[in-house]
């Protein structure tokens, strides 16, 4: 059968590629929307933005999603835009180590100064806080304890030392001392007589203990006794202050012990705020 159809090859030369691929080009520019130029430019840090509801429609735009900084209760300053500042007004309020921040009302407060060294916290409504610094009330500051076991004798009615002292220093002079005694070993020779305790601070008699005497039994002797109490004291001083006990024979003729035998005496002295 006879080809009746011809083919023929030829190689394209650039001037033809070149052509082709302009009139491509300007095809697809043609069919690229314009909007996509928004797309150009922008400075360092700006971030892409929605600019309108509008399809493709872009915009540079610096910063974040934060629009504005408004203060609240107990802060200032604010701002929308550039630098913002805010200041918390409790913190200015604070001038001194120890200050505190007492709520006065409905989102209000004012400063409440540092007290004085061992002060406690105190709600007083005369006060424009609601609250005050206040020495605490039967607080123990300190405690001075003294035991003595050598033994004392007496045959006059003359008051001689038991030989049982403590001293303590107030840290106010209006604090009190508790003082508490226990004179043990007392003991008389003799039924006829008896042992007078006193309690001393300084030079002054401030209590009277007791009075020993046992049995007034002629066929009693060598009795063995002890006396205890508890005394709350007004100083009024910031000095050093000094207790102690005396001690004599009531007859002033017959013999009597305290610290009998080595037995031996206790007294203990507590400072408390009033």
């Amino acid at each position: 059968m006879a080809n009746t159809t011809n083919f023929g090859w030829e190689t394209p030369d650039d001037t033809d590629l070149v052509k082709d691929g302009a009139a491509a080009m300007r095809t697809l520019g043609n069919s690229i929307d314009t909007s996509f130029v928004d797309l150009k430019g922008g400075t360092t840090g700006q971030f892409l933005s929605k600019n309108s509801n509008t399809d493709l429609d872009f915009t540079w735009a610096s910063g974040g999603d934060i629009t504005g900084v408004t203060a609240g209760v107990g802060i200032s300053g604010g701002g929308s835009s550039g630098d913002v500042t805010i200041t918390n007004a409790m913190a200015d309020a604070i001038t001194t180590k120890g200050d505190l921040l007492i709520g006065t009302a409905a989102d209000t407060f004012s400063r409440l100064g540092v007290g004085t060294d061992g002060h406690v916290l105190t709600a007083d409504s005369t006060q424009s806080t609601g609250m005050k610094w206040a020495a605490a009330s039967g607080k123990v500051v300190q405690i001075v304890s003294v035991v003595y076991g050598t033994q004392a004798y007496s045959q006059s009615s003359t008051h001689a030392d038991t030989g049982l002292t403590a001293s303590i220093t107030p840290t106010s002079s209006s604090n009190k001392v508790l003082v508490y005694l226990s004179q043990n070993g007392m003991q008389k020779r003799n039924s006829n007589t008896g042992i007078d305790l006193r309690l001393l601070r300084g030079s002054t008699v401030i209590r009277y203990p007791g009075y020993y005497d046992g049995e007034n039994d002629s066929s009693l002797r060598n009795q063995f006794g002890s006396v205890s109490m508890f005394y709350l004291d007004s100083p009024a001083t910031t000095s050093s202050v000094t207790y102690k006990t005396t001690f004599n024979s009531y007859q002033n003729s017959n013999g009597v012990y305290v610290q009998f035998n080595g037995s031996e005496s206790t007294m203990l002295l507590i400072e408390v705020t009033p």
